[in-house]
């Protein structure tokens, strides 16, 4: 075998491996187009999972613990009396709820939470209304 004919096949097998070189290379992007689109559709999933598990965890919380809770009578409170100023302890006192501290401090985080949602204000320290 001379020099001519030994480049030759090297040239060939170089031809060779640089197509299935790019052929491989063309099959990953596809898979990684592919893989990316997945991934797009299992965090859909994911997330609509979420949603429907809290619709299910409230419609269950709604259905155990009966008409009313006490975050919805403190919200009917405030539609009640849409103009009244409440401080935590007067609102307990109007709706029979214990009025220890602890009590009035899981009030109060909840009060914080329906101002942060914009449905009442704080016009004071201590003192929540509905927003009008």
């Amino acid at each position: 075998m001379n020099v001519t004919e030994l480049l030759r096949l090297l040239q060939a097998e170089h031809d060779e491996t640089a197509a299935r070189a790019d052929g491989l290379r063309e099959q990953i992007e596809q898979l990684t187009r592919a893989l990316a689109e997945v991934e797009a559709r299992l965090a859909e999933i994911v997330t609509a999972s979420k949603v429907i598990d809290g619709l299910a965890l409230t419609e269950s919380t709604q259905a155990t613990e009966g008409p009313a809770t006490v975050y919805q009578r403190i919200v009917t409170a405030f539609n009640d009396h849409p103009g009244r100023v409440f401080q935590v302890r007067d609102l307990h006192e109007l709706l029979g709820l214990p009025t220890d501290e602890p009590s009035i401090n899981v009030t109060r985080s909840g009060l914080g939470r329906l101002v942060r949602q914009g449905l009442l204000d704080q016009p004071g320290r201590g003192r929540y209304q509905k927003r009008t």
